[in-house]
């Protein structure tokens, strides 16, 4: 009988720390998930910004080698990403390639009304109208230029758009990381639960608190760790089948932000579950004695 009623114990206490290790893995990768789509929302965002940027038209019988000068200024700057001179000739293909030869035929070598001029792209940081526009003040003092387009009201909406979407996103994932919280603390006292007397037989026999605690904290910290592995498992499996989709999304992450990714769910499985545990036990440790049993 005590042998049935020990297996049976034994058997509740598995069960409990099976549930607890799903439990937090599933939370675990409910938090990467949505630490991935941030990661992809930045690069995104990054992405978009760094393809905005101006035309810098020169003026008519401008010297190659100056506009060649002014390109290799502006790379050296720390707010431009790139930069691309277009001479007359290239102008003039582009043209031919969107509106066709017969709207094209017109422009000779010597009459084409194209003018030379270098497209410039700009670090994301420096994307916005503010640096946008002290950057054109500053081009437009070089004698060699005649204008510099962009498109201020596209640049405006983006980086309103972007600033709406980043804030939705953040209050989102700490909402979520409230939840989860709650969802691990919950689960990993329901599993001290199930070793209440133990503790409470530890005690009577004069184990300290923290001889009592360690193996609990220690059991836990090890559930994260394994909860993490297994949640960074399936996010993996997702990721890899989405590029395999999604080749696109190669250009949204990178080795470095994955590995800051997983390192961080590693640690929130370890701090989650470990403090959690320790709460718990620590609960159970100055209650009294009658109320074990409710």
């Amino acid at each position: 009988m005590a042998s049935n009623e020990e297996k049976n114990s034994k058997r509740r206490i598995n069960s409990a720390y099976i549930t607890s290790l799903i439990s937090i893995t599933l939370v675990l990768f409910t938090l990467g998930f949505l630490g991935l789509v941030l990661i992809h929302a930045h690069s995104l965002s990054n992405y978009i910004k760094e393809n905005i940027g101006f035309e810098i038209i020169m003026k008519p019988g401008v010297k190659e080698a100056d506009i060649v000068y002014l390109k290799k200024t502006l790379d050296a700057e720390d707010f431009v990403k790139s930069t691309e001179y277009i001479t007359k000739e290239e102008a003039t293909e582009r043209l031919s390639e969107v509106l066709g030869e017969a709207f094209t035929g017109f422009l000779e070598e010597e009459n084409n009304p194209l003018l030379p001029s270098i497209d410039v792209r700009f670090n994301a940081d420096w994307a916005n109208n503010d640096s946008l526009v002290a950057i054109e003040e500053a081009v437009l003092k070089n004698e060699a230029v005649k204008e510099v387009y962009y498109q201020k009201s596209l640049v405006h909406l983006i980086n309103k758009n972007v600033r709406k979407i980043s804030l939705v996103l953040l209050g989102f994932s700490l909402l979520l990381l409230l939840i989860a919280m709650a969802l691990i603390n919950n689960t990993i006292r329901l599993s001290v639960y199930s070793k209440r007397f133990i503790i409470r037989s530890m005690k009577l026999v004069g184990a300290t608190e923290s001889f009592i605690r360690k193996p609990f904290v220690m059991k836990g910290v090890i559930h994260g760790i394994l909860s993490a592995v297994l949640a960074l498992s399936l996010l993996s499996g997702i990721v890899a089948v989405s590029k395999q989709n999604i080749p696109e999304l190669e250009l949204l992450s990178s080795m470095e932000t994955m590995a800051y990714l997983y390192v961080a769910v590693i640690l929130l499985g370890i701090v989650m579950s470990g403090l959690s545990t320790l709460f718990a036990v620590k609960r159970y440790l100055h209650m009294r004695a009658d109320s074990l049993y409710a």
